[in-house]
């Protein structure tokens, strides 16, 4: 049988998220829709996004396209080529394989390069067809259905994952693929896109992965991290 406090526990987080989110909207804003990529471009901004920063992606993003006057072209052209105008972004052959692979697979099951088809099936259903393909995993499908297709997925990056973990929505021992599911399931989807880009610009400017600015962090009396550094302060002091 199942406890009182079991039961309160998930409306307990997600009364919990919805504070974190009120509170990183009055410090960062109600962040607008960003222009838009189309679905196809979307996932090929979101490959060339790996192990690399925003400013770099963008370059090599910037460089295909000039490069080549489709994704039709792309998809043509030999991988050597495709590497040289990404390099910038880093793992160039391995990102070049798998965008040539992609464009060459979404036209042989869909006779078209586009992903618009996405939008007549369910979260789970185009999640499961875009994470197989090689190099597309769970955050990348989520970005590509929630930015190009309106379509209510939750992406977890690095920064999502470390300060979801440190305020306690998710476990600590919750990897960044199941915080996906968990945090579908705690976050209304009409914030998922302010919540998304809330958490990574806190993980980046407050919550940093070395040396948190704790003190100064509005959500820190929300935080079980914060928590447990402060006892152990105050117990070893």
């Amino acid at each position: 049988m199942r406890s009182p406090d079991s039961e309160k526990e998930p409306e307990r987080l997600r009364e919990k998220a919805l504070e974190v989110h009120r509170r990183l909207v009055a410090i960062y804003g109600d962040m607008p829709p960003r222009p838009r990529l189309d679905p196809v471009s979307e996932m090929v901004d979101t490959i060339l996004s790996q192990n690399t920063n925003d400013r770099l992606r963008d370059i090599a993003f910037d460089r295909l396209r000039s490069k080549f006057p489709s994704w039709e072209a792309v998809r043509d052209a030999p991988v050597d080529e495709i590497e040289d105008a990404i390099r910038i972004a880093g793992l160039s052959g391995q990102k070049a394989r798998r965008i040539k692979e992609a464009l060459q697979r979404i036209t042989e099951e869909r006779g078209e390069m586009s992903l618009d088809f996405l939008r007549d099936m369910s979260v789970e259903g185009a999640k499961k067809w875009l994470t197989s393909f090689n190099g597309i995993g769970p955050k990348t499908a989520a970005i590509i259905l929630l930015f190009s297709l309106d379509m209510p997925a939750f992406p977890v990056d690095t920064h999502v994952h470390r300060v979801s973990k440190r305020l306690g929505l998710i476990g600590e021992k919750v990897s960044r693929e199941k915080a996906h599911e968990i945090l579908e399931k705690l976050v209304p989807p009409e914030i998922y896109y302010t919540f998304h880009l809330n958490l990574i610009r806190h993980g980046r400017e407050v919550c940093k992965a070395r040396k948190p600015k704790c003190e100064s962090c509005v959500l820190n009396d929300l935080c079980d991290y914060y928590r447990a550094v402060k006892h152990i302060s105050v117990s070893g002091g």
